[in-house]
Order: structure tokens, then sequence, then C-alpha cells
């Protein structure tokens, strides 16, 4: 049940703008495990898949649940909830780096980080305008959401929905999630679970050979990625007023929840502890 409920935030890390369903595997301590499951899947494969049973059960209840819920959000209050959704992303960052230093972290690394950076402002604000948004996807555009999808849930830091936002196919893949068009979601689900396996299997190779090195890119990725949950219509909404206050407490709202489930354990046994 742990693992269901965990692989349920996990997906709903897969439909909000700027978060990743894999930042959240690496911050619950699950995501070497996982990866290594998938990648080596028919290796010991009754073991892995018990293991992958409820936490991939959670993460599509995670996404079928709650695109709805996020598509209405954003549709109703966007601005409030993109600010709350910016609050979470801060809260994931120092889980996220005590991540990226478990091994140690030489000087050397920096680099990987700075071009991680380097390479996803030009991916993603340099040439954010490269594809033009689709409105109704056919089965090639289909496909490649699965596969953008499968790339975000394995390699944490890069986000499903900003990456799909910047290929024009973010609003066609909330909507087909949130009305269930399987002329769509089929489609999808093929060409993520073709990449997955591919991708885990990848991924369990970089972590085991370069661990350090694999995550100092992607926390640059991430840090990349971070700001682009904040629209426009967010920075023009902020002014020294009550308002001001509001999204900041926004901010702070998402920051508590997401340090909560960076290290529920520790802070279930703080709880624990005042009631006794």
């Amino acid at each position: 049940m742990k693992e269901y409920l965990k692989g349920i935030l996990c997906g709903i890390g897969g439909v909000i703008p700027g978060l990743s369903g894999s930042v959240l595997l690496v911050i619950f301590g699950l995501y070497e495990k996982t990866i290594a499951a998938i990648g080596t899947l028919f290796k010991d494969f009754k073991r892995n898949i018990l293991f992958l049973i409820p936490l991939l059960l959670g993460f599509a209840t995670g996404i079928v649940a709650f695109s709805k819920v996020i598509d209405l959000a954003l549709e109703n209050f966007e601005v409030v909830t993109r600010f709350i959704f910016f609050g979470l992303i801060l809260g994931t960052l120092p889980t996220f780096l005590k991540e990226v230093k478990k091994y140690g972290f030489k000087k050397r690394y920096y680099i990987n980080t700075l071009i991680a950076i380097l390479v996803g402002i030009f991916l993603f604000y340099v040439n954010a305008d490269l594809f033009p948004k689709v409105a109704r996807p056919d089965l090639i555009s289909s496909f490649m959401i699965g596969c953008i999808v499968a790339l975000a849930s394995i390699v944490p830091g890069l986000d499903s929905a900003s990456t799909l936002s910047a290929l024009g196919l973010y609003e066609a893949y909330v909507k087909a999630l949130a009305s269930l068009d399987f002329s769509v979601l089929i489609s999808a689900a093929i060409g993520l679970g073709l990449s997955a396996l591919v991708l885990s299997y990848l991924m369990h190779k970089l972590l085991e050979k370069h661990y350090t090195a694999t995550f100092a890119t992607i926390f640059g990725l991430f840090l990349c990625m971070a700001p682009k949950v904040l629209t426009a219509q967010c920075i023009g909404a902020l002014s020294f007023d009550v308002s001001f206050v509001g999204y900041l407490l926004c901010i702070v709202i998402g920051f508590i929840i997401s340090t909560y489930f960076g290290d529920m354990e520790k802070y279930n046994k703080r709880l624990f502890k005042r009631d006794r």
C-alpha cells in the first residue's frame, strides 16, 4: 500500500508542469530500485514484477485521477495553481541535492551541471516556440507523447509537462487523459512501454558506472526546468499588495508539502514522538 500511494504521488508529478514523477521517485528513495527493476525486468522477473505492480498501478491512478483536477485547476485558477507548483518544486531541491552528493561531489561535476543547464536553456527557452501547438495528435504524435512521458519518468529533472509543452503536445496530452481518449492513449501507451524498457536499461548502466556525473547532469536540467512552471501571466500578476502575500503563501504551502514528502518517515517519527 505504501508503494501504491507513493506511485500515486509520482503519477501526479507526471502531469504537473515543472515537476517530474522521476524526481519524486528520487525523493522517496525508489528511483534506483525502479530503474534496476525495469532495466533488468526479465533477469528476475517475479521479484521485479512484484515490486513494480503496486508502484505502476499507483502511477497510473495518479495520472488518470488527477489529470482532470489539474486541467480544471489550470483552467480556472492558473496563477494560484502555478505558484503552488513552484513551491512544490523548491521543496524538492534539498532532497534532490542530497541524492546528487550521495557518493561525494568533486569539482569536475560542476561542469556536468553547467552543460546541462546550457542545453536546457537552448531547448526550452531559446527554442520555446519552435514547435506549433498540436490540437489533435495523429498516430506518430501520440506515440511521441508516450516516448516523452517515458523519458521524463526515467530521467529525473526532465519534466514531461514542460517537454511536451515545448513540442506543442501538452494540451493534447492532458485532454486525452482527462477525457480518456483511447485513440491517442493506446499509441502513447505503446510508445511509453517500449521507451521505458530501453531507457531504463541505459539509465541503469549509467548509474552503475557514472552515478554522480549522471545525477549532476540531471540536477542541471532540473534547475533549468524549475522556472518553467511560472508563466508570463504569473509574473504579471505579482504586485506588492495583498495578492503578493497570497501568492507567497501558495509557494510556502507547496514547499512544506514537498519537504514533508521528501522525508516522510523522518517527519512521521517526530510527530509520533510528540504525541507520546
